[in-house]
């Protein structure tokens, strides 16, 4: 039996200096939460996101944590995400006891649709979240004219958006604060890892304090507050160091893959469409997305099937949260049910190759359209 060969759905590139900034680590010895190399990739990562201030963290799903905690958010309160989005973004809000209010998303971009925020505003409403998903930035100006109107912070969730621009800006600098995932499928990696971006410098003193267990930095081993131990090691920090100076070439190479994803699948109009890139924004392409067409009588699990037997990894696109046991609710969210049902990712790495891609194009257009409504 001839055996396949798997083309992998993501997976980190490593061709910096990361290997010379990890062996640093070990052989000084400097591989906890202090060392050089955390200060630099904090450093280093805020400059590319042009702010002022940057934290490391343990993961992306406590950089949305730390500032909801820094802003005092409890059980009395509620903050507007999107339904369409991982669950993360959901289970940070609720880490505080508040309660994430559900908006549906638009049906071009994916993200959240700013037209349906403002009706779900009430007195409790305390900030908003927005994901720029799977790598496109959200609608920005008209959330952050309702934010102010109503006096609401506003977090950008970027962790799948490295590097994304809205109208020449760099996601993550465009809101109160901004938060990134360094989880080893993403743009860049440090296996593990997050990062929160503001220009509020109390905020972020805050957020610093609050990270490293509360510890007073006046006095050492003094707590005024309760704090978590959400810190990055050095030995991340390295890694993640030696990813960010080389972030261009990473950015490059997943625009290369999916304008050649774009250039060969756009024709074929009438099987499915991809996400687009509007004209004010710059896609980071995280993940290539197929959302297919209702003339396609297959059901997208059954495509993916079919996609993983020729050796092509494939994964749904998220399950909205009004769909999950913890924030169910009776769906009043028709895009993002339309959307998640009927979309995929496939694969995008920097590493994929043009036969690969050719050949991915290939069995998704043949499965498609031998399997059309006639």
């Amino acid at each position: 039996m001839e055996v396949v060969k798997r083309i992998p759905l993501a997976g980190p590139v490593l061709n910096g200096n990361e290997r010379e900034y990890v062996l640093d680590c070990i052989d000084t010895g400097w591989i906890s939460a202090n060392g050089k190399y955390v200060n630099e990739f904090e450093r280093k990562f805020a400059e590319f996101c042009n702010v002022n201030e940057a934290i490391s963290c343990a993961n992306g799903t406590v950089a949305l944590h730390l500032p909801l905690i820094a802003y005092g958010i409890g059980s009395e309160d509620e903050i507007i995400i999107p339904t369409f989005t991982y669950i993360a973004t959901a289970n940070a809000v609720k880490y505080c006891g508040a309660t994430p209010v559900l908006v549906d998303c638009e049906p071009d971009t994916w993200n959240i649709d700013p037209t349906k925020i403002e009706e779900k505003i009430t007195s409790k409403t305390k900030g908003i979240i927005v994901v720029h998903l799977y790598g496109h930035p959200t609608d920005m100006d008209p959330i952050m004219a309702i934010a102010k109107k109503h006096n609401l912070f506003v977090i950008e969730d970027a962790a799948e958006a490295h590097g994304a621009m809205y109208k020449g800006k760099v996601v993550g600098s465009i809101g109160d604060v901004g938060t990134f995932s360094f989880f080893g499928n993403k743009v860049i990696s440090t296996g593990e890892g997050g990062m929160i971006t503001t220009n509020d410098a109390a905020l972020a003193e805050k957020m610093r304090l609050l990270r490293g267990q509360g510890m007073s930095p006046e006095r050492r081993y003094w707590f005024d507050v309760v704090g978590y131990n959400y810190r990055m090691t050095n030995l991340q920090a390295a890694v993640g160091l030696g990813q960010v100076e080389k972030i261009e070439w990473h950015l490059g190479e997943r625009r290369r893959v999916a304008e050649a994803y774009i250039e060969k699948l756009t024709p074929y109009s009438e099987l499915f469409k991809l996400q687009p890139e509007m004209s004010w924004a710059k896609h980071t392409y995280w993940m290539v997305s197929v959302l297919l067409n209702d003339n396609i009588s297959i059901e997208r699990d059954e495509l993916m099937k079919l996609l993983e037997k020729d050796g092509i990894e494939t994964r749904p696109l998220f399950y909205p949260m009004h769909a999950m046991p913890p924030y169910f609710e009776e769906s009043t969210y028709p895009f993002a049910d339309q959307i998640s049902s009927r979309g995929l990712n496939i694969p995008t790495n920097a590493l994929l190759e043009d036969e690969e891609i050719n050949f991915i194009c290939e069995r998704l257009i043949y499965h498609c359209q031998n399997n059309t409504h006639k």
